[in-house]
């Protein structure tokens, strides 16, 4: 009896690590880019007899966690559009982004620089202390997400080279009609290719595409 390679163990490992990537890579900028719009520092700012409370959010803290993310989204993407040595590099973005997002992350954890830049603006003079000092857990999240991400990146770089190309269908349907096939109306796929052809063609109201 003949066992059907597809569901090979080597096989399924393939299929659940794609999967894994999949939700990882999303799952992973989704947590990163929502965490940038939340508080990661907040205090009071006293200066010129007044004091204020004062808060910094991620994207204010750093710009670099959320910039990474949609890198990685981007080459989650990519990652199903080469081949090769393209899907490496690719994928090898994909790990770096999630490693870049985990490190700005741990480092705006506990920066008070962009709550004295926020203190500065709203009391409207330089000398201003920021007192009361604290920090959320949303840096934390963002590098867990950051940390998704990499995984992501990790498995297609393992994984990577077995999963399918968007472009692979259309380009086996190419092979099998350039192999001298029939199209669906009974013409030689290879004489598509000559003027005549295509222009009666568009006379029958078909696509010669």
């Amino acid at each position: 009896m003949t066992r059907d390679p597809s569901h090979s163990p080597s096989a399924r490992a393939t299929r659940r690590a794609l999967g894994l990537a999949l939700l990882f890579g999303a799952a992973g900028a989704a947590v990163v880019l929502i965490s940038a719009g939340q508080t990661w520092g907040e205090g009071d700012a006293q200066g010129g007899g007044a004091e204020l409370p004062v808060t910094a959010s991620g994207s204010a803290v750093s710009g670099l966690p959320s910039a990474l993310a949609l890198v990685g989204l981007a080459a989650l993407v990519a990652v199903f559009a080469v081949r090769g040595t393209g899907r490496v590099v690719v994928a090898s973005a994909l790990a770096l982004s999630g490693a870049g997002s985990i490190g700005a992350a741990l480092l705006g954890a506990g920066d008070t620089k962009a709550l004295d830049g926020v203190a500065v603006e709203t009391i409207g003079i330089t000398d201003v202390a920021v007192t009361s000092v604290s920090h959320t857990g949303w840096p934390w999240l963002s590098a867990l997400g950051g940390l998704l991400l990499l995984c992501a990146g990790l498995l297609a770089l393992s994984y990577g080279r077995h999963w399918p190309a968007m472009s692979s269908r259309y380009e086996r349907a190419g092979r099998y009609e350039r192999g001298g096939r029939y199209d669906r109306g009974g013409r030689d796929a290879g004489d598509q290719d000559r003027p005549e052809d295509i222009w009666r063609a568009l006379d029958r109201g078909e696509d010669p595409t």
